[in-house]
């Protein structure tokens, strides 16, 4: 076990004590739909993910104005790699310790190793249902190894009380139902496949403790945006420029500043999950994007108007914001959409329905003098919706880190992409009126 002694890391999970002797087991967070880099739950408010150093000195310096659209940032833990008796694969996070992690500071951001998408057992419960636990498996080295096996244990609360279902052929996995969001899988396994080959050089890894921002949602409906026409950052070679510049032309971020990156949607008439990943947002067209935002705002009996606004008063907002952020660049970065699947008044008339049919069962009354049987639901307030930026790993402005590049004014392919999603959706607002 890793020796480490207190810093101030923000908030620490149950299993932990300020003298550091006990850590935090860390869990796959369940509802990543995107990015490449694994997001760990380390307790219900916070997440982690494997540290950048320029995304954390990015995060320390952001503008105040920025903060209401970007998760809190709230430090660093050291992260062991552990295996227990039956051989699956830990995460542990202790207190972050200078110079106990392996430095990477000194390292240019390119030629820090890359890193992938993880995969492990977790012994942590929180307040789910019970479930008989699927694990994967580790005996195969190969990271494009999905298959799930069964765990002997089932004692695991992590995982969601809905099911997944990935809609796209293209992911790699099965399309049956499963606990995860199957984006999130993938990355959880690739990141611990990818630190099981690492261990013999390393013994703590860093990573970044960060807001987890769809806390507050009951089933959070997330789209995750690619935005801008531009993805490489200033320090990328000029393969990889290449590379990032003909996923651009091939894809909506060239026509409209933004692409989709994945999402998951709660259909109320089935009760699961749908989800897309990143290879179908390349392939999309214009009209294709459109579908796409429209089948998020869809819950499989309704299209969601009462988000129209909510969701463009935020993009608005946050339009405003950018636009004063002279010199700023957001290569690479994402847009968080979320909404609550359970807020909606067909969710809600569904429930009254059930309801009403118990209280049928147990009560002789006529329906019409049963408890509130006679009246709908209130519907009045507007639902909650949540709009945040997140991955910063090839962000930069002026005076950021001696970046050798300056740009002047602020990220116009960015502000593009939002003006286009805000201009869909009115059109989609005008057309469902």
């Amino acid at each position: 076990m890793c020796v480490c002694q207190t810093m101030e890391v923000g908030k620490y999970g149950k299993n932990a004590t300020r003298s550091g002797d006990r850590g935090v087991l860390l869990e796959p967070f369940i509802h990543q739909v995107g990015g490449h880099s694994s997001m760990m739950r380390y307790d219900d408010h916070t997440v982690c993910k494997p540290l950048i150093t320029r995304e954390q000195r990015f995060y320390e310096s952001l503008p105040p104005e920025m903060k209401e659209f970007t998760p809190e940032y709230k430090g660093v833990v050291s992260v062991c790699f552990e295996g227990d008796s039956d051989g699956y694969i830990n995460l542990v996070a202790y207190p972050y310790v200078e110079n106990e992690a392996l430095e990477q500071d000194d390292m240019p951001e390119r030629d820090q190793p890359r890193r992938k998408h993880s995969r492990r057992s977790l012994h942590r419960s929180s307040s789910g249902t019970e479930h008989k636990e699927e694990k994967p498996g580790l005996a195969s080295d190969s990271t494009e190894s999905i298959q799930e096996t069964k765990s002997p244990r089932v004692d695991l609360h992590i995982h969601s009380d809905v099911p997944f279902q990935m809609l796209d052929g293209n992911s790699g996995l099965s399309s049956e139902k499963i606990s995860y969001n199957p984006w999130s899988l993938r990355c959880h396994k690739q990141q611990l496949s990818r630190m099981r080959s690492e261990s013999k050089d390393r013994k703590l890894y860093k990573f970044l403790l960060l807001e987890n921002v769809v806390h507050h949602f009951k089933l959070p409906c997330v789209l995750d945006l690619k935005m801008g026409t531009r993805q490489h950052g200033d320090d990328a070679s000029e393969e990889k420029a290449a590379r990032q510049m003909k996923k651009c032309e091939q894809s909506t971020s060239a026509t409209l500043g933004v692409r989709v990156c994945g999402m998951q949607v709660y259909q109320l008439d089935t009760g699961h999950y749908l989800c897309r990943n990143k290879y179908y947002g390349r392939g999309l067209s214009i009209e294709g994007f459109r579908n796409a935002l429209y089948q998020y705002l869809h819950n499989g009996i309704e299209l969601r108007k009462d988000l129209f606004e909510p969701v463009l008063a935020k993009l608005r907002s946050l339009k405003a914001v950018l636009e004063r952020q002279a010199s700023y660049r957001f290569y690479s970065s994402s847009l968080l959409i979320i909404y609550d699947g359970k807020d909606s008044r067909a969710g809600m008339f569904v429930e009254r329905r059930a309801e009403t049919r118990l209280k049928r069962v147990d009560s002789a009354l006529p329906e019409s003098l049963q408890d509130g049987s006679g009246t709908e639901p209130g519907c009045s307030a507007q639902p909650k919706v949540d709009v945040r930026m997140i991955d910063f790993a090839h962000s930069t402005f002026k005076g950021f880190r001696d970046d050798p590049t300056v740009h002047d004014g602020p990220d116009m392919g960015y502000v593009f992409g939002l003006e286009s999603l805000i201009n869909i959706m009115e059109q989609m607002r005008e057309e469902n009126q």
